[in-house]
């Protein structure tokens, strides 16, 4: 069992995104007021905090100036002590006490390099993101439990 570390929502897309407390996920679409909302296999983005901290230490090492926190990926949902890494298609997530995501993709394809990539030389969500659908909506808040079911 993991917890959510942050949630991460946008107006627009192609920017990072800032930090909520709370967020609804609706069915079939994703978070509630996000531009990324829309039907599809990639409803909801997830990448964990322990790949963004390496991340961070390996850009401070290279002297880097992009500032990396959560949300700078476009993830939706950051989260924390989840092997993200070793959920499967089709694996379902508990988030909040209410909401299921369904994992529908793993990994992404990057069309143009991000800010991050060409300032340390690799971005890490194409390889540790994971995209979910929302199989039952609910709220969620940073610090809710995140399990697997």
């Amino acid at each position: 069992m993991g917890k959510i570390h942050s949630i991460n929502v946008s107006k627009a897309k192609g920017v990072p995104k800032s930090r909520a407390e709370k967020a609804i996920l609706l069915k079939d679409l994703g978070i509630e007021g996000d531009a990324h909302a829309a039907p599809g296999i990639r409803q909801v983005s997830l990448l964990d905090i322990e790949s963004i901290r390496v991340q961070m230490a390996d850009s401070r090492a290279k002297g880097a100036t992009v500032e990396i926190r959560p949300g700078v990926y476009a993830e939706n949902i950051t989260t924390e002590g989840l092997d993200l890494a070793a959920l499967k298609i089709g694996d379902r997530l508990k988030a909040g006490s209410k909401a299921v995501l369904r994992i529908s993709k793993i990994g992404k394809e990057c069309h143009s390099h991000c800010a991050i990539y060409h300032q340390v030389g690799d971005c890490i969500m194409p390889r540790k993101g994971i995209f979910a659908e929302v199989i039952e909506s609910g709220e969620i808040a940073a610090g809710d439990s995140l399990e697997k079911i």
